[in-house]
């Protein structure tokens, strides 16, 4: 049984101070809702503090600031709790990703829906340059056939929104609804645009349309895709998550995805998320980002765990946590754990969550090629580049130095790198701060090599901000080469452009929450009859196992779409 840790009533209203005074009023029973329903609806009780009422979780949002008015609600008989609205702050991928200030936004695409030619019935899948590693490792394609890809299901995002015109998501996409507030508190519901990246990229990995000529795709690539926008740059609203559940409801979606949370969860969410279950919905969310930090401990009955509001990371976040919602932890393409990756006794399973490609709002990522320069032989390598940086449509080619250390002042202060590219090892200070430092050295661009396996993408910038100047990744073998031979003498360059690009690579357990949602939909779509509790035991019972998994670190281990929608056509 998940251990449920809940901030309720009048203990969640006195722990925050909210500028909007939204409180979110949970009723005990369906009856005593309707009847306050009914009550709060009448010519002479009714209230301009009610603002909306949730009739699939039993709860009204009201915005006020009569302190009378919130104490007779909490002293009702028919009411269970009275939760001030909070926040916690809106999924960021680990990497750092920030929209560019030059977006489809400000382009004139916004509302242009490009044509979209989606494969007729069923595809068959086709490994090509672009397909996701994480496609492979839960082997989507081999589910296809059996589960119509994902064809009979729908799956509802609830995040920061949806580019609903991106190539791979637009023939795809429903309907979007947006919960969140203005600087007035007004909610315009039509405005589901995605302003941060994370809910398209997600929206991607669950129901991305295949693309025959790339190999890029979705988990469910027939799956439709509903966007609840709860998050904005202030985060993410208690209340907001909330109403995307009852929305859920309503829709009778198949599956809700949450790629959000934090170290606390209310009882208002706990009840969301079981009157979703009641109602056949599946809810998946993201087990959290923070095992990493130092006093992290996977058992929530740890006594470090307290302090505050929100106290520290452990175990798993909430709404993940909660006993209905199935958690989902992030593996690297070593299915390996991920160092960032909350686990403990509430974790359920894993899924990839490093270096995930997915689609991005257009134009907003960015794309590298690099070509490495010895004695007049060009040979490209593979890399990836940065947010955070100008476009670089013709290629500058400049000899590399390599820096020694990992990029600090008193590094550079050793070489000069004045007009040339600073070759540069990955580790210790972030990515921003080893790129001023070579700027302020006089470098003409930055490549980073990795210190591990693989490529990943980062940001240079905090306000979406951009630099003049080409920042690019290559592999750790790709840099350790490129040092030897500059430090035998031999003259090495590079030539490096960087593209708009529709796609970007995320590290997040947010990342893993989609493939898990995808594999659902997938289930789902294979045999309607199930209910969301079967579908839970046969992810987790058709799951590879991984070890070592003494504290739950893996939960039933990587799922695995092809041996799931197997067992699902046989039930």
């Amino acid at each position: 049984m998940k251990l449920v840790s809940l901030i309720v009533g009048v203990l969640l209203l006195a722990a925050t101070s909210q500028a909007k005074d939204r409180y979110l009023v949970q009723f005990k029973s369906s009856q005593g809702f309707a009847a306050m329903k009914s009550y709060f609806a009448s010519a002479e009780s009714s209230s301009p503090a009610l603002q909306k009422s949730l009739d699939n979780v039993n709860a009204m949002v009201f915005k006020t600031k009569n302190a009378a008015l919130l104490n007779s609600l909490k002293n009702h008989p028919e009411v269970l709790s009275v939760e001030a609205e909070y926040f916690f702050p809106a999924p960021k991928p680990i990497n750092g990703f920030k929209m560019q200030k030059i977006t489809y936004f400000e382009s004139g695409l916004k509302r242009k829906r490009p044509s979209v030619d989606p494969l007729a019935g069923v595809p068959d899948f086709k490994q090509g340059p672009a397909t996701p590693w994480g496609i492979l490792a839960v082997h989507a394609g081999e589910a296809w056939r059996q589960s119509g890809a994902g064809q009979n299901a729908r799956v509802l995002v609830l995040d920061t929104g949806i580019d609903s015109s991106h190539p791979a998501l637009a023939a795809n996409f429903e309907k979007g609804k947006n919960f969140t507030q203005n600087a007035a508190g007004l909610t315009e519901e039509a405005a589901y645009d995605d302003e941060e990246g994370h809910g398209t990229h997600c929206s991607g990995t669950i129901a991305g349309v295949f693309n025959e000529q790339t190999g890029f795709t979705g988990v469910a690539p027939k799956a439709k895709l509903l966007m609840g926008k709860v998050c904005s740059a202030e985060g993410c609203s208690s209340v907001a998550v909330v109403e995307g559940i009852n929305w859920g409801i309503q829709e009778k979606v198949d599956v809700i995805s949450m790629s959000l949370g934090g170290p606390v969860g209310s009882s208002a969410e706990r009840t969301a998320t079981q009157n979703a279950e009641k109602a056949g919905v599946m809810v998946i969310a993201a087990s959290g980002n923070g095992a990493d930090a130092p006093n992290y401990s996977p058992d929530k009955k740890d006594p470090k765990c307290g302090g505050g509001f929100f106290g520290n990371a452990c175990g798993v976040s909430f709404p993940a946590a909660f006993p209905t919602v199935y958690a989902v932890g992030a593996l690297n393409d070593q299915l390996a754990k991920t160092t960032f990756s909350q686990w403990g006794p509430e974790l359920d399973i894993t899924a990839p969550g490093a270096a995930v490609v997915s689609s991005v709002p257009r134009g907003t990522g960015r794309e590298s090629k690099v070509k490495i320069i010895v004695a007049g032989e060009e040979k490209e390598v593979l890399s990836s580049a940065f947010g955070g940086t100008e476009l670089i449509p013709n290629a500058v080619i400049k000899d590399l130095v390599a820096v020694p250390g990992l990029g600090k002042p008193e590094d550079f202060a050793q070489v000069n790198v004045t007009g040339k590219f600073a070759l540069v090892k990955r580790g210790e200070i972030k990515f921003a701060e080893k790129v001023k430092n070579a700027i302020d050295a006089g470098a003409a661009g930055v490549v980073i090599y990795n210190h591990s396996p693989g490529l990943m993408q980062g940001s240079l910038s905090e306000d979406g901000s951009v630099i003049p100047y080409p920042v690019v990744m290559v592999e750790k073998t790709t840099g350790e080469a490129l040092v030897e031979e500059l430090t035998r003498g031999t003259v090495v360059s590079a030539s490096i452009t960087l593209a708009a690009s529709d796609y970007a690579s995320f590290d997040g357990t947010s990342m893993a929450t989609p493939h898990v949602a995808g594999v659902a939909a997938l289930v789902r779509s294979a045999n309607k009859r199930l209910t969301p509790a079967q579908v839970r035991t046969l992810l987790s019972a058709t799951a590879k196992a991984l070890a070592p998994n003494d504290t739950n670190q893996y939960g039933a281990g990587i799922v695995q779409a092809d041996a799931a929608v197997r067992k699902a056509v046989g039930q």
